[in-house]
């Protein structure tokens, strides 16, 4: 029974692993963005001003806002056509085509220019005009200004700290994805080696003890996926949260599973330890050291699950652009 249930797990981490390692190759498609400053005339930095990047021909825009610098950054853009606007209070619109590669882009620079001034009409030799009549109708009043629909200009103007915090999260969140995949791979070699690390035998025949060899090298695989785990929740718990932001979807079972998988990568060492004393003191595993495997496998389960739960519809949209 025990060695149809090892077969079971293995079979159940190799397809896991078929599913999830072949997904950090979209992440790394859309490593490329635009960036670049945004400037005056005269060349100094237009702060607030807004970058807009829209996909041709599927219409996705992408937006941001330039920061205090003048400077502005559009990661993660998928491979394709651009058609790139820039508009700011007090400025003509600026707008530019680029082609994002995969690969680094030269910086994208926009000056913005002050629009032009109406034309007044003067009115012809020794007629006088409609400005000058007593009676005449006064011109047209001027739009409302968005003072004058309620926005307070803190709201109006642009946040740089908003969005250096939602450019650290971002970085903090790809070095979590990515980490979490290298992770996967110690993990099941984790699970596969640890047949080998626990008595072994059938009725009528002698067990087979495990190998001082096989304990040393599963010990060590679990120590490398538990720093491997460290630091991969370390990014997503310490990664800076965006105000006013609900999380739906995906992202919401990806993080339910983390009680899951949690707990059980605290849980999982823990036992392991007190099965390898066991084992290295010839003795059966037992007691509550027993339920090392049994723990460690729910605990790959949920982490692999954790992984899909948010990498399979990236993983689709890959595969539906190709």
């Amino acid at each position: 029974m025990k060695a149809k249930g090892a077969g079971t797990v293995l079979g159940a981490v190799v397809c896991l692993l078929s599913l999830f390692l072949p997904l950090a190759s979209p992440a790394q498609t859309s490593a490329a963005g635009l960036s670049g400053t945004v400037k005056n005339a005269s060349g100094g930095a237009v702060a607030g001003a807004q970058v807009s990047a829209r996909e041709t021909p599927s219409g996705k825009t992408t937006r941001t806002l330039s920061g205090p610098d003048g400077r502005y950054n559009l990661p993660d853009l998928e491979p394709g056509a651009y058609e790139v606007s820039v508009t700011a209070d007090g400025f003509a619109a600026a707008a530019a085509k680029a082609t994002v590669t995969g690969k680094p882009q030269p910086a994208l620079d926009f000056v913005m220019n002050s629009p032009a001034p109406p034309v007044s009409q003067p009115g012809q030799a020794g007629q006088s005009t409609s400005a000058n009549l007593p009676n005449a109708p006064t011109s047209a009043p001027p739009s409302p200004s968005l003072g004058d629909l309620g926005f307070s200009s803190q709201q109006t103007q642009a946040n740089p700290q908003l969005q250096a915090l939602l450019d650290k999260r971002t970085h903090m969140l790809k070095v979590h994805q990515r980490l979490g995949l290298i992770t996967a791979i110690p993990m099941a070699a984790t699970l596969i080696t640890g047949g080998g690390a626990k008595a072994l035998g059938r009725p009528g025949q002698p067990i087979r003890e495990p190998t001082t060899a096989n304990l040393d090298f599963h010990v060590a695989l679990g120590g490398v996926t538990t720093a491997l785990y460290a630091a991969t929740a370390y990014y997503a718990i310490f990664a800076p949260r965006a105000p006013d932001t609900k999380k739906r979807g995906a992202i919401r079972v990806h993080e339910a599973l983390t009680f899951i998988h949690g707990p059980g990568m605290i849980l999982t060492p823990v036992l392991g330890i007190m099965a390898y004393k066991q084992e290295t003191a010839g003795e059966k595993v037992h007691g509550i050291a027993a339920a090392h495997g049994p723990v460690a496998d729910v605990t790959a389960l949920a982490y692999g699950a954790s992984i899909i739960a948010v990498s399979w519809p990236i993983h689709l949209k890959f595969w539906k652009g190709q």
